[in-house]
C-alpha cells in the first residue's frame, strides 16, 4: 500500500509547475491615490501574466493597522509575495511592471 501512495505523490509532483499559486498581500491606505493605483496596477499585471493562478488579499492598513505591523509594512502601498517560495516585497503603486514581475518571480518574454 506504500508504494502506491507514493507513486501517485510522484505523479502529481511532476505536474504543479502550470498550476503554480501565487499568493500576495497588498497593503494599501484606503483610497489613497496611490493604493488605488496599486491596485489597479497589479490587478492589469495579474490578468496579463497569472490568469487565474494567484490568491491576493488588500489588507487596508486604516482598518487593521496591528495586522500591518506585525507583518511588518510600514509603508503603503506594499505588495509581499507569500507563496511560492522566495517570498518578496515590493513598495510603490506597483507601475515599475518589469520590478513587480521579478518581485513575483515572472519572466517576461523577450521581444
Amino acid at each position: 500500500m506504500h508504494k502506491l501512495g507514493r507513486k501517485k505523490i510522484d505523479r502529481s509532483a511532476s505536474g504543479p509547475v502550470a498550476t503554480t499559486v501565487v499568493v500576495m498581500r497588498l497593503y494599501i491606505a484606503n483610497n489613497a491615490p496611490n493604493s488605488i493605483r496599486a491596485i489597479a496596477n497589479l490587478e492589469a499585471i495579474c490578468k496579463q501574466h497569472l490568469k487565474d493562478n494567484f490568491k491576493l488579499e488588500i489588507i487596508d492598513v486604516l482598518e487593521y493597522p496591528l495586522r500591518a505591523l506585525a507583518d511588518g509594512i510600514l509603508v503603503t502601498p506594499s505588495l509581499a509575495k507569500v507563496s511560492p517560495l522566495p517570498s518578496a516585497k515590493i513598495v510603490g503603486n506597483l507601475s515599475d511592471r518589469s520590478s513587480v514581475l521579478h518581485a513575483l518571480g515572472i519572466l517576461e518574454p523577450v521581444v
